[in-house]
């Protein structure tokens, strides 16, 4: 197996673009998802309380 030099550099480089992009719109839009379905199922459940006396 080769040993490839200077992968250094590369290293670095790929670092500083990680961080410079961020969590992505993936992330987001399971975020969103996430806190809509949160929402929903609270809704659902906390209608079955409410009494029509």
């Amino acid at each position: 197996m080769e040993h490839i030099r200077g992968h250094g550099p590369w290293i670095a480089g790929a670092a500083t673009a990680a961080q410079e992009q961020g969590a992505g719109n993936l992330l987001r839009v399971v975020l969103i998802v996430m806190v809509v379905g949160c929402v929903l199922a609270a809704w659902f459940l906390l209608r079955g309380y409410k009494r029509d006396d």
